[in-house]
């Protein structure tokens, strides 16, 4: 068994502190009409899903999910009904683990969660993603 390399900039894993302050910064990076879109939604990084939330979405692993945007599915949204307010999770072990294994850096990972999480709340096709994260990439 090989011990993996902590790369450069980190002593230790990333913690959570250290994955909210890349994910601030992966934020601000986030092409500024998909950052109005979810003005106001909280931006929560944990260690896993939730038993509740893996058994919902039929996974076997708590590593199989990076990031989830929970709330009410964009279009079904009403005035009248109270609902659990818009969050996303970013799930720090997970996003880790594909870290190690791919070896891209690890601000554009969770980047590239929050990205497409806040892209399948409000149903946009990976191509549209994909623009987004090279509009990210480029500023």
């Amino acid at each position: 068994m090989s011990a993996v390399a902590v790369p450069p900039g980190f002593t230790a894993p990333p913690s959570i502190d250290d994955l909210i302050e890349l994910a601030e910064e992966g934020f601000e990076r986030i092409p500024a009409r998909l950052r109005a879109m979810v003005r106001g939604v909280a931006i929560q990084v944990v260690d896993f899903p939730d038993d509740e939330t893996l058994d919902e979405m039929g996974l076997e692993s708590p590593f199989d999910l990076l990031g989830l945007y929970t709330g009410t599915p964009f279009g079904q949204k009403t005035f009248a009904i109270a609902t659990r307010p818009d969050m996303i999770f970013l799930y720090r072990r997970p996003i880790l683990d594909y870290w190690c294994e791919t070896g891209e850096d690890l601000g554009h990972v969770v980047r590239h969660v929050l990205i497409h999480e806040i892209g399948h709340h409000f149903g946009f096709s990976d191509d549209d993603m994909e623009a987004l994260e090279r509009e990210a990439d480029e500023a």
